[in-house]
């Protein structure tokens, strides 16, 4: 593994706006790499295996699990597995560029943990419930037994940003961004 890379953790609600806050730092000259999660959901819209996700079968993501391929997983949902691949962060690492996350607020708190300051840890908070419930309506995307699933989950979620290095609220996308890009900039720097 390359030790110069660092990492970049984010974890939030769905409907936070971090994947719109990543994608805006991916135009950045951060020598940012997204890393592509895992997962044994179906593609949503026109989500393509090996760009926005690894999208693997429940039973094949099992498999992965038992011969220690994850950094980290989690079953988010029932048989809905989420993870990040060894393979995948040592693969950006060598590169000597820096790896970008987009995970569960479990799987943020691990990789955290294993790589300690070499990884910011950042957590995207929505301004409140009732703001999460209408954009994930907006979204269009999840049937209304879905959207309450999510809004479930997040209130769990936000229980675990007292353990992120910095709570960022998305009430203003574009402040949010630079806050986050200031944050980032700071910390390649040390």
């Amino acid at each position: 593994m390359n030790s110069t890379g660092k990492l970049v953790i984010f974890s939030a609600p769905s409907g936070s706006g971090k994947s719109t806050i990543i994608n805006y730092l991916l135009k950045q000259p951060l020598r940012l790499r997204f890393s592509i999660s895992a997962t044994s959901r179906a593609p949503r819209g026109t989500e393509q295996d090996g760009v926005e996700y690894y999208f693997l079968s429940p039973a094949a993501f099992r498999e992965r699990i038992e011969a220690g391929d994850f950094l980290e997983y989690e079953e988010v949902y029932p048989d809905k597995f989420y993870g990040t691949l060894k393979s995948e962060v040592e693969r950006i690492l060598a590169t000597g560029d820096n790896v970008i996350f987009d995970v569960d607020v479990v799987g943020g708190c691990h990789i955290k943990e294993f790589y300690g300051n070499r990884a910011l840890s950042l957590f995207i908070q929505p301004p409140s419930l009732d703001e999460l419930r209408r954009r994930l309506e907006s979204r269009g995307t999840d049937a209304p037994e879905v959207i309450e699933s999510r809004l479930a989950k997040a209130e769990y979620e936000l229980s675990f940003a007292p353990r992120f290095d910095a709570v960022v609220v998305n009430d203003d996308l574009a402040r949010a961004e630079e806050e986050v890009l200031r944050r980032i900039q700071n910390f390649l720097a040390l």
